[in-house]
């Protein structure tokens, strides 16, 4: 395994990409005998691998070069850690109890409305029935879709099983591109559940400003105004 120059990882503390991308590329060794203990629990290794690098690069971050210690060791707890936390919490997206009770009742609303009606029942009739809010009905529905993996095979338009990372690998550094992805990830976990919600309808299921709008029953201002605000607090973040 590599060992990490000191300058190497003051580099990395000062949001030097290059450098920070060829310390988790030089320690891959380390991520991966951490994320093999782990295997068997019914998770993806490529997705507890994403999840060690975040604990890697929390070691990283805040590290002291004065320490008579070696990095791949301080780095150890924080990874196994992060993989705890992730297991434990049952997704990158932290859902919480009362959330998927709510998602269970939904389910079952959904169930006996379309037995009987014959047709889907929209968020607002839910929410009337549940005596909850449309923005919680809908925070509920997110919860429960799948987070699709870029590792995943994919057998649209004759790709013959291709991964999605493939497709749409472009010849860049993709390890660059994954710390870029994970440091997203961190910002999106740190955002209130509205705000939470509004980003990932945006930009993930890739829902117009008057969708987001009706869906959380609002208007199309005050989704262009909350949306402005958020990802000015995420470039803040991150700058």
């Amino acid at each position: 395994m590599y060992e990490i120059k000191t300058e190497e990882i003051l580099k990395a503390q000062n949001n030097d990409k290059d450098a920070m991308s060829n310390i988790i590329e030089s320690n891959s060794g380390l991520l991966w005998s951490i994320v093999k203990r782990f295997l068997g629990r019914g998770y993806d290794a490529e997705e507890l691998y994403q999840v060690a690098c975040i604990g890697f690069i929390k070691s990283i971050k805040r590290f002291d070069t004065n320490l008579n210690l070696r990095i791949s060791t301080y780095a150890v707890p924080y990874i196994m850690g992060e993989i705890k936390r992730f297991i434990r919490d049952d997704g990158l997206i932290k859902v919480s109890r009362s959330l998927k009770e709510l998602s269970a009742k939904i389910k079952e609303v959904q169930k006996e409305y379309l037995s009987t009606k014959g047709e889907d029942i929209n968020i607002s009739e839910i929410a009337k029935i549940l005596n909850v809010s449309k923005e919680e009905i809908a925070m509920a529905l997110e919860a429960e879709k799948a987070i699709e993996s870029i590792d995943e095979e994919s057998y649209e338009n004759d790709s013959n099983g291709e991964t999605k990372i493939s497709r749409i690998s472009n010849g860049k550094d993709e390890t660059s591109i994954l710390i870029d992805k994970i440091c997203l990830s961190n910002l999106i976990n740190e955002l209130e559940n509205r705000e939470k919600q509004i980003i990932i309808l945006r930009y993930y299921r890739e829902k117009t400003q008057t969708e987001v709008a009706k869906i959380l029953g609002v208007t199309q201002v005050q989704i262009s105004r909350i949306e402005k605000k958020i990802l000015t607090k995420m470039r803040e973040k991150i700058s």
